[in-house]
């Protein structure tokens, strides 16, 4: 059979996302920090845009509060001298209206002038960013300082440091002496030695090649003998981790009282001597939406402080008109950047509009939990709150992504009311955030001479009334991060 090359016409409907649906949906899942820096970026490429000072904020809700006379009289000046903003957007997304009475020939001339010098932002009195921002010391800089204060000889100080260069943040030396003696040819004796003279630095356990070497240089460390705990360390780390002190005392024909004296100095050493001087900046967390009681309701308020208020501006509003001595590409700029301007103050009104709603419903599905705390938290999905507000199950997990809520039980992530349901035996089911809760509680409570089982734990749940698996409990127990049964025991 021969291959042909036929042509065929046929319809079909395709679902095109465009730039502004595109740019809306990824107003939705950013984040405040990442929605504020957005906007102060558009803030500064796009000239059509405006931050509103609070000054003009108070100025505008003292119009608001005219008497109806004089906003109509106002209103007539205002038509006099350029159209609203609101008369400026189409019907359809991104549809623009065109003005017609802006004079492009003295705005071109004005903007083109060489005397024409925009806004610049200035520091008072001469100082720099240099002066202001602070630096904090690196562990690799507290090194290098004592590495210059030795007196090792210039080439051992080189070796030196490039061990420090290999030191990472937790404070391990992650290279071999074997590996820098060939790369820098040298005889790894002299390797040797300098690494004993960092290994003395503070803090005390850096440059260590694994865990045992760190705990051991920190007992060398201490003002007493430490023969006995550098030999707990060396030979018995596993006995110390499950707590098998009993071994111990009969391995090393020492009393019970005295290992568990050694152990208690041992569990004070730090495994990663580095952090101190962790370079990470922490993370602090600014709710995007406030749940306050009013009586027995909760009230629910978007938070909008420090977020940037935008508005277009009157310059430009008025930039663009048909017949113009302007040439087509300055005019289609300034339209093209009006229309960005619209479209992302209409973006970020509908993404907060939505967070509201998602906000609202979640108050009113969990108001248990607000009320009587996590154990009375429900079981919910996205599609309960997305049947709710009318909206799509994947418009609800883009906005509940990275945001925070501020209640009177402290703050959470909107993720965190969202559960999968664990079974009850007396019908209906409990929430998964629950479960966590009651087995962290009776892990708490729990005698340590002779902790709870995985089984156990699932045993006393079913006794409450929740079928729960074994494998549930131990998988549980690893999220909230507590150890095993084994290495719980304290003998």
């Amino acid at each position: 059979m021969a291959i042909e090359i036929k042509q065929r016409v046929r319809m079909e409907q395709q679902l095109v996302v465009t730039p502004q649906l595109q740019q809306a949906i990824k107003l939705l899942q950013l984040s405040r920090l990442e929605l504020s820096n957005l906007i102060q970026t558009e803030l500064m490429e796009n000239p059509v845009l405006e931050d509103i000072d609070d000054q003009e904020i108070e100025a505008q809700e003292e119009e608001d509060n005219k008497s109806e006379s004089e906003k109509h009289e106002d209103a007539v000046q205002e038509d006099r001298g350029h159209d609203h903003t609101s008369d400026e957007i189409g019907e359809k997304d991104g549809e623009l209206k065109l003005p017609n009475d802006f004079d492009w020939g003295n705005y071109i001339g004005a903007y083109n002038a060489p005397d024409y010098d925009g806004d610049h932002e200035t520091i008072e009195d001469g100082q720099t960013y240099e002066n202001v921002l602070t630096q904090s010391e690196t562990l690799h800089d507290h090194l290098l300082w004592q590495l210059y204060l030795t007196t090792l000889s210039v080439e051992e100080k080189e070796i030196g440091t490039e061990i420090i260069g290999n030191i990472n943040d937790d404070g391990y030396f992650q290279s071999s002496t074997e590996e820098l003696s060939q790369r820098c040819n040298i005889d790894i004796k002299t390797v040797e030695k300098v690494l004993q003279k960092i290994q003395d630095f503070d803090p005390a356990g850096i440059a260590a090649r694994d865990l045992q070497e760190c705990l051991i240089l920190q007992a060398k460390q201490l003002n007493k003998d430490t023969d006995l705990l550098t030999t707990l360390i060396k030979d018995h780390l596993t006995d110390l981790e499950y707590h098998k002190y009993d071994d111990i005392a009969k391995k090393l024909n020492l009393s019970l009282e005295v290992v568990q004296a050694l152990a208690k100095v041992i569990s004070c050493f730090d495994p990663k001597p580095g952090r101190p001087y962790s370079q990470e900046t922490p993370l602090y967390i600014v709710p995007d939406v406030y749940v306050q009681k009013e009586g027995d309701n909760y009230e629910v308020l978007l938070n909008e402080d420090g977020m940037p208020k935008l508005r277009i501006s009157n310059f430009y509003k008025r930039a663009i008109m048909k017949g113009s001595e302007a040439n087509e590409q300055t005019k289609t700029y300034v339209q093209d950047r009006l229309r960005a301007a619209l479209w992302l103050i209409k973006s970020i009104h509908q993404r907060q509009r939505t967070l509201y709603k998602v906000a609202k419903s979640i108050v009113k599905y969990q108001k248990g939990f607000f009320d009587k705390g996590i154990s009375h938290l429900k079981p919910l999905v996205l599609r309960d709150v997305a049947e709710d507000i009318g909206m799509h199950e994947s418009t609800v997990s883009r906005v509940t992504t990275n945001k925070y809520m501020h209640s009177p039980r402290g703050i959470f992530e909107l993720k965190f009311f969202f559960n999968a349901g664990i079974h009850h035996l007396e019908g209906g089911g409990i929430a998964s955030e629950a479960v966590k809760d009651k087995i962290q509680k009776m892990i708490e409570n729990e005698n340590t001479k002779s902790p709870l089982s995985d089984q156990k734990i699932a045993e006393i749940l079913k006794q409450h009334n929740i079928d729960i698996a074994r494998r549930t409990v131990a998988k549980y127990r690893e999220m909230l991060k507590i150890p095993s049964s084994s290495r719980r025991k304290k003998r």
